[in-house]
């Protein structure tokens, strides 16, 4: 019966060769070794043969037993190790949710918008209504509407972005062709959205019309090839120069401060008459005049006037009843004004060190 003690043996080594296995690599040997084909067990298996007929079924239960044993060992290793390594990993990759979360960044609007609707709300609050219109138009809205004569120099291909048009029958406006311009271009100024206004409605009309306006000019520290324009457009019965500078003193003083103080020189627009272009006093040195200023105690901040009465003819209202005033304001150069900002391009780079301070 030296078979038995071979397998009462081979139970001892069998379980120090599995304990002893510390990864999967050396469990897989042991395996191999006390259970493959050319292994221990099935070594002894074949000695069988050399037993007594009647000592081979004890010999094979106990053979059987081993196998299931070592089975069992190996599994229940594999299962101890397989913990072990999920605890480590546990251990290692461990969060700490005690610790604060990552915050998301929170956006803001861009300071351009944060003028257009300060604008807004200021007009708002005084009975005006807020207008919008296409940004691609026709040079009947842009210009001729407006009282600019086709020989005016804002109607050149230097100062606008044309659209060419190869099929005139779309042209809403035949006389634009007849004088050799293309018909369709990109908005220059808000102004075309009075046209439209005053087109669809009735006086009394009390309106701004805030919004992006294209021309082809070199970005530079003063000027951008796009930008955003605050028009104004008021026509009503009794409507007079007074009725202009009160309005814009009260703009003045709600978007730059109570101490602020405007000037009106004289100054030219196809589409009103009288024309003037507006300075607000030098917030540096209060007037007295500085280098920011050019010593003048003035900065330029909008143009406005009377409705030329052409205007209201060509929107069909009767100039002998109804009489009115608009102005133009740049968003840009108003947020320039009131933040200091020496050059309009750092509102479009994108930098967010820049934007993120308003």
């Amino acid at each position: 019966m030296s078979l038995i003690d071979d397998l009462v043996k081979l139970e001892e080594e069998a379980k120090e060769l599995v304990a002893g296995a510390d990864d999967a690599a050396k469990l897989e040997a042991a395996r191999v070794e006390l259970l493959g084909r050319k292994g221990r067990i099935t070594g002894l298996m074949r000695m069988m043969g050399k037993l007594a007929p009647e000592d081979r079924p004890v010999m094979g239960k106990r053979a059987n037993e081993m196998r299931q044993l070592i089975e069992g060992m190996l599994d229940e290793r594999t299962t101890e190790m397989k913990a072990a390594a999920l605890k480590h990993a546990l251990e290692r990759e461990a969060v700490d949710i005690t610790l604060p979360g990552i915050r998301p960044q929170i956006g803001h609007q861009h300071l351009i918008k944060q003028i257009i609707e300060e604008a807004e709300d200021i007009f708002c609050g005084i009975g005006y209504t807020v207008e919008s219109g296409p940004m691609v138009e026709t040079s009947y809205y842009n210009f001729t509407a407006l009282n600019a004569p086709m020989d005016h120099p804002s109607r050149s291909a230097r100062d606008t972005f044309y659209v060419v048009d190869n099929n005139p029958g779309s042209v809403a406006h035949p006389e634009a062709h007849a004088h050799g311009e293309s018909d369709v271009l990109l908005r220059t100024q808000t102004s075309g959205v009075q046209i439209h206004t005053m087109e669809s409605q009735k006086p009394p009309i009390y309106m701004i019309c805030p919004g992006t306006v294209y021309r082809p000019d070199t970005a530079d520290a003063c000027h951008l090839p796009q930008f955003n324009q605050i028009e104004g457009l008021v026509v009503d019965e009794g409507i007079t120069f007074g009725d202009l500078k009160g309005t814009l003193d009260y703009f003045v003083k709600c978007m730059f401060g109570e101490d602020r103080k405007t000037r009106y020189r004289p100054h030219f627009f196809p589409f009103t008459e009288p024309s003037c272009e507006v300075d607000v006093s030098c917030h540096v040195c209060g007037g007295k005049g500085c280098n920011f200023c050019k010593h003048s105690g003035w900065i330029e901040i909008l143009g406005c006037g009377m409705v030329d009465p052409n205007v209201l003819i060509n929107c069909g209202i009767d100039p002998e009843k109804y009489t009115g005033f608009a102005f133009g304001i740049g968003a840009e150069r108003v947020a320039a004004l009131r933040y200091d900002l020496p050059d309009l391009r750092t509102l479009m780079t994108g930098d967010m060190r820049f934007l993120n301070q308003f």
